[in-house]
């Protein structure tokens, strides 16, 4: 990692991102989105202040963790003048985060769970599947992971032939014996 010298109280961008690790392009987008500061020079280079490390290393740990950056931003802009987050912070700003990041937890251990009863089943559309979307419409009438097709009554009597794969219906076929239900 490269040192920079103590005499040097502003950072490039090149600079803060071979000491912090991020990307030149996450700079600039935490830029964007508020969570870092940094002036223009005449030239319009940008320039960072020192601190601009810690808060770089503040985002990017609260990243990992999977807190949202908006969440991120607005915990930076309750601390006060825009100062930079220091160990008390970090602390106090983790516990709070601490239930958010067990509920996210459990969820994903519960859709962990039913995952396995769900693969290679295609029942996405029963109303006991955990993982159904709530809003599908068709699961209301049939199940199975196949749209029945619909048959169109002919206007003028024609001549059988032979379906196309496109005019044959396709039957919704029953469910594994992962599910709940007996298709429809």
């Amino acid at each position: 990692m490269p040192q920079i010298p103590e005499k040097v109280q502003e950072l490039t961008v090149g600079q803060l991102s071979a000491r912090s690790g991020a990307a030149v392009s996450a700079l600039r987008f935490y830029e964007s989105k508020g969570l870092i500061t940094s002036r223009r020079t005449t030239g319009n280079q940008r320039r960072y202040t020192r601190d601009t490390l810690r808060r770089v290393a503040f985002v990017r740990a609260a990243q990992r963790v999977g807190i949202p950056l908006s969440t991120i931003r607005d915990a930076l802009g309750g601390l006060p003048e825009g100062r930079t987050p220091d160990r008390d912070d970090w602390a106090r700003l983790s516990l709070a985060w601490r239930a958010e990041l067990d509920e996210r937890i459990k969820q994903l251990g519960r859709l962990r769970d039913h995952l396995t009863d769900c693969i290679g089943c295609g029942c996405l559309s029963l109303e006991t599947c955990v993982l159904s979307n709530p809003d599908d419409a068709f699961g209301e009438r049939m199940t199975g992971s196949r749209l029945l097709g619909e048959r169109r009554v002919p206007r003028e009597p024609t001549v059988p032939r032979e379906p196309t794969a496109a005019q044959e219906p396709t039957v919704a076929e029953p469910c594994g014996s992962t599910c709940r239900s007996t298709p429809s």
